[in-house]
């Protein structure tokens, strides 16, 4: 056994140096891949620990010796890694090769030893080679080299990866290809390492992109996004039980990574890139889903393709996440401005010509055309390898699927007809938005010294504004009321809509004088108010909240301090106010805890204040409203269940409205809370207890038992030590209000009792540890 162990060591009576970090390590290795050209069972372990010790020696070097790297890259030893690929049995030893990879370029921190690597344009053929993607290890290992690859782009580092003479780029090419994996982890690379190219200041590259690959990819990608709604709003049509929503939660959240991915393509602002994706967002995915669904109308729809027609409900959610995410000026502009202004002409134009569009399976300019003349180069650089390419068409249903059963044999084809194809893409797949705001700058003035009067006529002639003003009538439930004002809010509150495109429809959010604000959207708001006080109302508080936002922003002016209501909406609010008073008194007979429950949701609702970016991420808020508290809803997003949940519920919606009432009216709060801070005891203070009722006790803590005095008071339950300076006087160690104490006897000991304190922090009950207090008295 020492005998073949020593031969298995030994290299030409060569022996493995002891110090595996050195020179000499690497050149014992080095002389291993010499001696193993060809993988085969027998060594492929030993070649599979060489590779790893190789990527350790090679990150040790590159912060101590510089020598390793210039002896790596004199060998040529990255072509040993390529020979191992391509061999028959070398994809036992990929999975290998791809992580030693990764794990060197992602652990060098020298930018010479960077280049070195990155020379001989090795790197780029390891990039093109043919992995075996069936294999799921190997796909991750993959992606998460390229990925690894792109953290190291810079607008130096980007001349080894992309060839301006041969216009080749494989290390974007290739990724591209796996924008619609199933694997959520290896989409979220590839969007990744899209990003890091695209932020790269080089102008041929990016010139690269727009001419090659930027329309198709994008287009592609939208389509992606399109099918995922599609199968996002079966989900909600068919799935109406909240206590299964699993599915749903993933699917909304994939959706919010798709348009926060959106926006982080806008952020860079190549606006090259950015006017082709703007336009493949708003012809392929904003007008022809989302405006197409918005109206329910028959006059308005001829569809064909019943799928592409979402449900109302799932329309507002999509809109109110475009607005509320999306930043890009042009984007969210032109969706407003046809919102707002589009009339009854261009509605019918929108709906007839999407509606009569026969399929929306595909996108018109498949990805594989694209990237074709590329695997056309690998084809005649390997004319022997048999491995099947990866198939990157968008396929997402079983008719796609058989679409392209046959279209590996008709590739050669495709790639002949693929330079004639681009010359039509232009023209094909670029439709002109049918309705884009042109305003100029002296029609911008006028429009904004002469704002429209809206009234219901107006309004009626706008049919996409009419359907938010419309949704917004609670009938059955408040679901589509919710939406409704969720895209108003995120509509007029977002930072890149000009103020002359709101102000045209009176939605003076952004204005600095709003005496001219919507009448018929306020006069909807106070309906809302009126409805939410009455008895077993359908109005949420969160939709209550949502109103009283949106209600406020268009009447008044926090920085001023002004209010521009007019006398007769004051008063729709002042009715609200009584009429939620009303409803309050009837639990006070009835509930004995009602003050103390009071209080609490006073504080409840200074320590939690709504933000709608976490109420749309809620999924619970597409399903139904619920009135269980087992569904575990959060009791703000159901509807009451029980005498106290109701009682619960007309305090919060009194102090909505009340604080609604007191703002506009420029009154400051001067009875809530209740209880004043100021008139509490805080600890540390010093009381003086010479006339006051005190229990000697003590009070046992986890570790050890303190003497404490208790305090007989009507507000506070209070535990002081006696002040050693200062007779009769007492120093505070503890208090809190008497409505926060749980208090239970001890079976074993008549003098004990258990104290709990409930203190909410956020959402959380907080047990302070006091176990035990013995009360001693005479």
């Amino acid at each position: 056994m020492n005998i073949l162990t020593k031969a298995r060591n030994t290299l030409f009576g060569a022996t493995q140096p002891k110090n595996p970090h050195s020179l000499d390590n690497l050149k014992y290795l080095c002389g291993i891949l010499q001696r193993n050209t060809t993988v085969s069972d027998a060594n492929r372990d030993l070649l599979t620990e060489t590779l790893r010790s190789i990527s350790e020696i090679l990150i040790w070097g590159d912060q101590h010796d510089s020598s390793v790297f210039d002896y790596f890259l004199e060998r040529g030893m990255l072509i040993y890694f390529l020979n191992y690929m391509r061999q028959k049995n070398g994809r036992y030893i990929c999975v290998q090769i791809l992580q030693t990879l990764n794990i060197l370029f992602e652990n060098i921190r020298n930018e010479t030893s960077l280049y070195y690597l990155l020379s001989n344009n090795h790197v780029n053929n390891i990039i093109l080679h043919k992995f075996d993607f069936s294999d799921e290890e190997i796909t991750a290992y993959y992606i998460s080299f390229l990925k690894t690859l792109s953290l190291k782009l810079n607008k130096h580092s980007i001349n080894f990866f992309y060839n301006e003479k041969n216009n080749d780029f494989p290390l974007y090419v290739e990724a591209i290809k796996f924008f619609n994996h199933p694997e959520t982890m290896v989409r979220i690379a590839v969007r990744t390492l899209t990003l890091n190219v695209y932020k790269v200041p080089d102008p041929t590259m990016h010139r690269f992109i727009l001419d090659c690959t930027a329309t198709e990819y994008f287009s592609n990608f939208v389509w992606f996004i399109r099918n995922h709604i599609l199968d996002f709003d079966s989900l909600i049509r068919n799935n109406r039980d909240i206590n299964n929503r699993g599915q749903l939660i993933s699917s909304l959240e994939e959706y919010l990574d798709h348009i926060h991915y959106l926006q982080d393509i806008f952020l860079l602002n190549v606006d090259s890139l950015n006017n082709v994706l703007k336009d493949q967002l708003m012809n392929r995915l904003l007008i022809p889903v989302y405006m197409f669904s918005l109206i329910k109308r028959d006059k308005f729809s001829r569809v064909k393709d019943p799928r592409i027609m979402l449900e109302q409900l799932s329309t507002l959610f999509l809109l109110a996440e475009i607005f509320l995410v999306i930043h890009y000026r042009p984007v969210v502009e032109e969706l407003t401005d046809i919102i707002l202004s589009a009339d009854i002409e261009t509605v019918e134009a929108i709906q007839h010509r999407y509606g009569e569009q026969i399929s929306y399976s595909l996108p018109p300019t498949a990805l594989e055309v694209c990237l074709a003349k590329y695997e056309q180069n690998e084809e005649s650089d390997n004319p022997n390898d048999s491995e099947v390419s990866l198939k990157v068409v968008d396929i997402n249903d079983e008719n796609e699927r058989r679409r392209y059963e046959g279209e590996h044999s008709r590739r050669r084809s495709i790639s002949l007809l693929a330079a004639k194809n681009r010359q039509n893409i232009e023209s094909n797949i670029k439709p002109t938005s049918l309705y884009i705001s042109n305003w100029t700058d002296d029609e911008k003035c006028r429009r904004s010294q002469n704002p429209m009067r809206l009234n219901d006529n107006q309004i009626a002639n706008r049919p996409y504004f009419d359907t938010l003003i419309k949704a917004l009538e609670c009938t059955e439930n408040d679901q589509l009321c919710f939406y409704a004002l969720s895209v108003l809010l995120t509509m007029t509150t977002n930072p890149c809509i000009d103020s002359v495109i709101l102000e045209s429809v009176c939605l003076t959010v952004k204005s600095s004088e709003k005496s001219f604000y919507n009448i018929v959207l306020v006069d909807k708001l106070c309906d809302i108010l009126q409805l939410a006080t009455i008895q077993d109302s359908n109005i949420r508080i969160v939709t209550l909240s949502l109103t009283i936002s949106l209600l406020k922003k268009l009447v008044y002016d926090e920085e001023k301090k002004t209010s521009y209501i007019s006398d007769h909406d004051m008063s729709r609010i002042d009715k609200a106010r009584k009429q939620a008073t009303e409803d309050l008194r009837r639990y006070y007979p009835h509930q004995e805890l009602l003050l103390d429950m009071f209080e609490d949701e006073y504080r409840q609702t200074q320590l939690n204040p709504m933000r709608i970016e976490y109420l749309l991420k809620d999924s619970c808020m597409i399903f139904p409203p619920t009135t269980t508290p087992l569904s575990g809803v959060e009791f703000i997003k159901r509807l009451p269940s029980g005498d106290i949940e109701r009682a619960r519920r007309s305090i919060r919606v009194f102090f909505l409205i009340r604080s609604l009432f007191l703002e506009l009216n420029l009154i400051i709060e001067t009875e809530l809370p209740l209880t004043k801070p100021e008139n509490l005891f805080k600890p540390n203070d010093k009381l003086d207890l010479n006339n006051s009722d005190l229990i000697a006790c003590t009070v046992h803590l986890t570790d050890r038992k303190d003497r404490r005095f208790l305090v007989i008071d009507q507000m506070q339950f209070i535990l002081i030590e006696p002040d050693i300076k200062k007779v009769g006087w007492g120093i505070v160690k503890f208090c809190d209000l008497m409505q926060d104490v749980e208090v239970a006897n001890d079976k074993e000991d008549s003098r004990s009792l258990h104290i709990t304190i409930h203190k909410p922090v956020v959402k959380e009950l907080v047990k302070l540890n006091y176990q035990k207090l013995h009360l001693y008295s005479k």
